[in-house]
């Protein structure tokens, strides 16, 4: 292909982060698409022809004028408005950047929602590859390869894993090197008196500093070199990772600074704490004499830091991952086995008296580096740009996804903080106004926790976290030591007081919501405080007989073993209360009565969930096979003949051979359907379960036996549910909680459908 062929008029955006955020993939992002505008005659960030849109964490950056758009990672919606935006633009390729972290979702899996939707040909450079994938990151990276019309690698490596593990066409699949500036080929001593390393032999590592880069194995090898080269000095020039910042601060900069002062290295290691420009990178690079990468793991496909020493003319030494291996073969650079402090000593050593092994290794590593510059690499990401629009055909457009997607409104917190107050959520409203003569409860304020997690686990947003601490520590504070119970009711007063509501059903809430989480837990100090309430309270379970409370305990025995998988008291617990709940079941079940009691009263669902749960996780297919019956009966029992959910009323519940109550319908039933439903979806991947939550769902969006809104866009709330007259208008906790637990799982949803459903 030559470029007089390519359309003069193309149209590009790249999904990726981007500058000024402090990111490897933001800068190469940046870079990529320079160089493609020179290709193109279009200066970045004049004219519409290269468009940017930007992967944002938590953090709020002013970006440059050609990013046109701005998706935040962990709302799931923002990808499907950005497929939306792009599909009505002008846009005729999308060039997507792909690292599993920079996305929202598990393994990154949030993405897959933007590719999915997207009637546009895809270019996605992998920049990591794993050999060794989850499964759900094995899936994330197939549908990728499956929803892309050309997948790059920036090392012939990829190619084969790509093929090997990940079963991709070898057509899909594209080389084009890691690009670098053009550096010129310099001598080191060119700008050693701008640093004040004049006479010194300078070692350079850079990057984002975080613990996977090896440097404390570089310090511990440079004690012999110093003796032996006591000109030597070693600089590690970069920032903290601000992910590694964000959770720990400097805590792992300072254990270095720390290790150096130890080893009375002060004088020969230096930590450059600064996020340098390109041109004073350049600097630095020519100023080195060797230039060090001793990384930990070997799956690392792509090394910015790596391809621009390279390029640059250096002699490199460097841990044997993946990409070191390739840009460093036939003599332009020195491999050095993973560990080996000894070898990476010795091999500094040697290189620093060897000026002639020295010079023979920099002019091969910058002849190689040629290849690699931006220019060239710019041409041909431009050219397999016009590759995948001209083989991009009109059935992609109408590509059908199995799975219908959700339209789901954001998540809106408004009168979820209304109802908090300083000591936790009170338990109802006067309309939209909380009611104190009510108080609390714990059950509501598990609800709260729950929610809370489940937000953070999706979005990942600090300012959720304040919420958090405060139902926590209501928990804490309802925990009565002695009898090993949580107490339910407390005053606005600040007082407990028993109201004779059984205690068991607020105790298995608690361990449910503890056991969550357990799973998803923001901080390790949260957790620790979670694992310790947990295991405190888990012992009087085995006693209870409440279905609802066997049911909610087993449910958090499965969460919380996601972090502790070899809890065996923990799994034995589960296995102790299923066997209870199946004996409940044997009992009273039949089969026009596939139920656990004589009656069906409130949050039923949850009961069969926990058999579906407890029978995935315990390998007892009668345990699934129950649980699945039984959610199947409960649904029909609840479902009205023109199609939409009927929850059973509080007035008289549903007695065997009586009749169900029609009103008053509470939102809590529905959102306990829709969590089994969605639990019963995950495990059994029966596509059935997808309409029975979209149905389960819609019931606060006005398909209910009313056909009213329940769910108030404007507060954020949701009333309390449906009576014989219409919609009770008192927005309490339980209500909007239940409404909130929901619209998380539909998120949560979101995500994970892609993994599981596949086009067709």
């Amino acid at each position: 292909m030559v470029l007089e062929d390519i359309p003069s008029n193309l149209q590009v955006a790249f999904v990726s982060t981007y500058v000024p955020r402090k990111c490897g993939i933001a800068t190469f992002t940046h870079d990529l698409a320079y160089a493609v505008s020179h290709h193109m005659n279009a200066p970045l960030g004049e004219g519409d022809r290269i468009k940017i849109v930007a992967l944002n964490d938590q953090t709020k950056y002013d970006y440059p004028d050609e990013v046109i758009f701005e998706i935040r990672d962990q709302y799931i919606t923002d990808y499907q408005e950005a497929a939306n935006f792009l599909n009505l633009s002008p846009v005729d390729v999308v060039c997507l950047q792909h690292e599993f972290g920079i996305f929202g979702g598990e393994a990154g899996s949030n993405v897959l929602t933007l590719l999915e939707h997207l009637n546009k040909p895809v270019i996605t450079t992998f920049h990591t590859i794993l050999q060794k994938p989850s499964q759900i990151q094995l899936e994330t990276v197939q549908n990728i390869g499956r929803n892309s019309s050309l997948l790059v690698v920036p090392a012939r490596k990829g190619i084969e894993l790509l093929q090997d593990i990940y079963g991709i066409s070898p057509e899909k699949l594209v080389f084009i090197p890691h690009g670098t500036p053009d550096i010129p080929f310099l001598d080191p001593s060119f700008y050693k008196g701008q640093f004040k390393m004049e006479g010194r032999r300078v070692i350079l590592t850079f990057g984002l500093l975080s613990p996977n880069k090896g440097i404390e194995n570089m310090i511990n090898a440079l004690e012999p070199v110093v003796k032996e080269h006591p000109e030597m000095a070693y600089i590690m020039l970069g920032v903290t990772h601000p992910n590694v910042k964000r959770v720990h601060g400097e805590k792992y900069r300072i254990s270095l600074q720390r290790m150096i002062r130890e080893k009375g290295l002060e004088n020969h290691v230096f930590l450059h704490n600064a996020y340098v420009s390109l041109e004073e990178l350049k600097k630095y690079l020519i100023m080195s004499d060797i230039f060090v990468t001793p990384y930990l793991s070997q799956d690392q496909l792509s090394s910015g830091t790596l391809a621009y020493a390279v390029a640059c003319g250096k002699v490199v030494v460097s841990t044997p991952y993946w990409y070191a291996q390739e840009l460093l073969g036939d003599g332009r650079g020195v491999l050095v086995p993973f560990g080996d402090i000894e070898k990476l000593s010795k091999q500094i050593s040697d290189l620093l008296s060897n000026e002639e092994k020295r010079n023979k290794l920099r002019k091969n590593a910058y002849q190689f580096g040629r290849g690699m510059i931006w220019n060239e690499v710019g041409r041909q990401y431009f050219e397999i740009f016009y590759q995948a629009l001209r083989d991009y055909g009109p059935e992609k457009t109408s590509a059908a996804v199995e799975v219908s997607r959700f339209s789901l409104p954001e998540v809106n917190f408004t009168h979820l903080r209304t109802l908090s107050d300083e000591v936790g959520i009170f338990q109802h409203a006067m309309f939209t106004t909380p009611d104190r003569r009510h108080g609390y409860t714990t059950d509501d304020n598990a609800r709260a926790l729950q929610v809370c997690v489940m937000n953070w686990e999706l979005f990942k947003e600090e300012s959720i976290l304040p919420l958090l601490h405060r139902y926590l520590s209501f928990l804490s504070y309802a925990f009565d030591e002695k009898p090993g119970r949580f107490r339910n009711f407390f005053t606005y007063d600040r007082r407990w007081v028993d109201e004779g509501v059984n205690e068991e059903d607020c105790h298995g809430r608690v361990l449910y919501t503890l056991g969550y989480t357990m799973a998803y837990p923001p901080t390790d100090h949260i957790s620790i405080l979670a694992n310790q309430m947990f295991n405190a309270a888990l012992p009087t379970c085995q006693s209870f007989n409440s279905p609802r409370a066997l049911a909610h305990v087993i449910l958090g025995c499965r969460l919380y073993s996601r972090r502790f998988g070899g809890a065996s008291d923990v799994r034995k617990m589960c296995e102790i209360l299923s066997n209870h709940l199946m004996t409940l079941y044997s009992e009273n079940s039949s089969d026009d009565w596939v139920w656990c009691e004589d009656i069906v009263t409130y949050d039923n669902a949850c009961i069969p969930e926990a058999l579906i749960v407890a029978g995935d996780w315990l390998g007892n297919r009668e345990l699934l096979d129950q649980g699945v019956k039984s959610l199947e009966w409960l649904l029909n029992i609840q479902t009205a003949k023109e199609g939409h959910l009927s929850v059973i009323g509080n007035k008289k519940w549903y007695k065997r051979e009586g009749k169900k109550s029609a009103f008053d319908q509470q939102p809590l039933e529905a959102a306990a359907l829709v969590t089994a439903c969605y639990n019963a979806y995950i495990i059994t991947k029966d596509k059935k379960w997808l309409e029975e939550i979209r149905k389960s769902f819609y019931w606060f969006l006005g398909k209910n036996d009313h056909h009213e809104m329940l769910y108030d866009f404007t507060t954020g709330g949701c009333n309390d549910g449906l009576t014989s007259s219409g919609v009770n208008h008192n927005q309490g906790a339980e209500s909007t909680l239940s409404w909130l637990i929901s619209l998380h799982h539909l998120m949560k949803l979101s995500s994970e459908a892609p993994i599981i459903h596949r086009r067709k």
